[in-house]
């Protein structure tokens, strides 16, 4: 039993104290103070699951470039890092207007301002996949969209299905959040293309969500229409959602076509991820969306409540961009796509055009984004065990730094950035040529016999 002192303060303010008068309960005073000052304080479980694979196998390389070459970084995925990719003068005058204005200094409503979601609404509103202002979620940048989708439609213990290779985002959120990742396997000699007999073999009843990222990072690939139908085909006879991570929608090569996901389905509710970071190379104003696409109300009310409950943690998005959102997205001139586009596929036809006649190299055309994937038959470089040994020599020789794909999940391969001016992806690929000359092992004619 308790007994309870009730002591009235000034401005109607109580405090209730209870004390305990059991008296069979014996606390040494001296160790109770003597704990309470010893101090304890232990990272989070959370935290210590927190890894992100790219840092842990960068950070792990012996990276001394070559003091004789400077350097060439083919390894950072932002376009805006050598300066020769601007955003248009549009996007920059709409970012003054909005400052000028006034209005937009103050906090936004945790999903965004209404007419800011609505703007984003009736740019990617289609006939087949309807949208309006109540679909869009604003978010800090597409990386928060991607945290928020898995945060809401999973819990500890449930399973999402993931490319491989992939972009280590996806691993790193959910692992942090006690959800367990399985990887499907994407086919290099089929352009990308999803193995979709190995996808649905992972499914089972702990399957929460299936992530489809089109166009790919790493990869470049843009998956087909029909190859999107087969896709939906899986979800639909499984019962599971998709995240469609689209950030590089729209980002493709001449004589392909980017296909949204939501549009091609009759029944599958699709939480789309995007944000003007890639398309508009503007990823410092993050500013990401979730496109909820639910016709047939499987998310129900339950799902978007989730949304905007998750959102109110952080108020994430940046209210300035929001403010120049409907310029940004309805005036910047259609040229300025095309040049960034036309300038990507040159470089990516360089850098294949030339990897692919360098032996032990087997690079794999992309079709969008910002990416090419390059094979490395490691049975012809025998000083290296692996890609990340390949790559870190790389450097060391060369100076040139790409990614291993081991940061990936795909081993043996290794990831070109290819927004780097067009002088130096000319200048890297020579150097790559030069170090796999130096490297490269022909197979023993004993060995070719014993094939044959």
């Amino acid at each position: 039993c308790f007994s309870y002192v009730i002591i009235y303060l000034h401005y109607g303010v109580c405090l209730i104290y209870a004390s305990s008068v059991r008296t069979h309960v014996n606390v040494d005073p001296a160790k109770l103070k003597s704990l309470r000052q010893r101090w304890s304080v232990k990272p989070s479980e959370m935290s210590k699951k927190t890894l992100n694979p790219i840092r842990a196998i960068v950070d792990g390389m012996k990276l001394t470039p070559n003091p004789e070459k400077p350097m060439i970084a083919l390894s950072i995925g932002d376009p805006t890092v050598f300066g020769n990719l601007p955003t248009d003068d549009t996007v920059l005058q709409a970012m003054k207007e909005a400052i000028d204005s006034h209005k937009y200094n103050g906090y936004a409503p945790s999903v965004g301002y209404q007419k800011s979601r609505e703007v984003v609404a009736d740019f990617y509103s289609c006939p087949e996949a309807p949208l309006d202002g109540k679909d869009v979620i604003l978010t800090s940048g597409c990386s928060q969209a991607i945290e928020l989708a898995i945060s809401v439609l999973c819990n500890p213990g449930d399973n999402i299905l993931v490319p491989r290779p992939g972009f280590s985002l996806y691993k790193t959120l959910a692992v942090s959040m006690g959800i367990q990742v399985k990887h499907y396997n994407l086919l290099p000699e089929k352009s990308w293309e999803i193995d979709l007999q190995h996808l649905e073999s992972l499914i089972d009843d702990k399957t929460a969500c299936l992530i489809v990222n089109n166009p790919s990072n790493p990869c470049g690939s843009v998956f087909s229409r029909e190859h999107l139908h087969k896709i939906l085909s899986v979800a639909s006879r499984n019962c599971i959602p998709i995240l469609a991570d689209e950030i590089y929608g729209d980002m493709v090569f001449p004589g392909c076509d980017f296909q949204p996901l939501a549009p091609l389905s009759s029944d599958v509710p699709i939480l789309s991820c995007g944000g003007l970071a890639k398309r508009w190379l503007v990823p410092g104003w993050r500013m990401g969306w979730i496109l909820i696409h639910d016709r047939n109300d499987i998310f129900g009310t339950a799902i978007r409540e989730g949304l905007v409950k998750l959102s109110q943690r952080i108020l994430g998005p940046c209210t300035v961009v929001q403010g120049a959102l409907e310029s940004i997205l309805n005036d910047t001139p259609p040229e300025f796509y095309q040049g960034t586009i036309s300038f990507l596929k040159s470089n990516s036809e360089i850098c294949y055009s030339e990897l692919s006649t360098v032996p032990g190299l087997n690079p794999v055309m992309p079709s969008g984004a910002m990416y090419i994937m390059v094979g490395i038959e490691m049975e012809h470089f025998p000083d290296f065990q692996n890609d990340v040994e390949f790559t870190e020599r790389l450097v060391t020789e060369q100076s040139v730094f790409c990614l291993p794909a081991t940061a990936f999940e795909y081993p043996n391969f290794f990831r070109i950035v290819v927004t780097v001016p067009e002088e130096m992806m000319i200048e890297a690929c020579i150097r790559i040529r030069e170090f796999c000359a130096r490297h490269y092992r022909p197979r023993s004619q004993d060995s070719h016999e014993l094939d044959q």
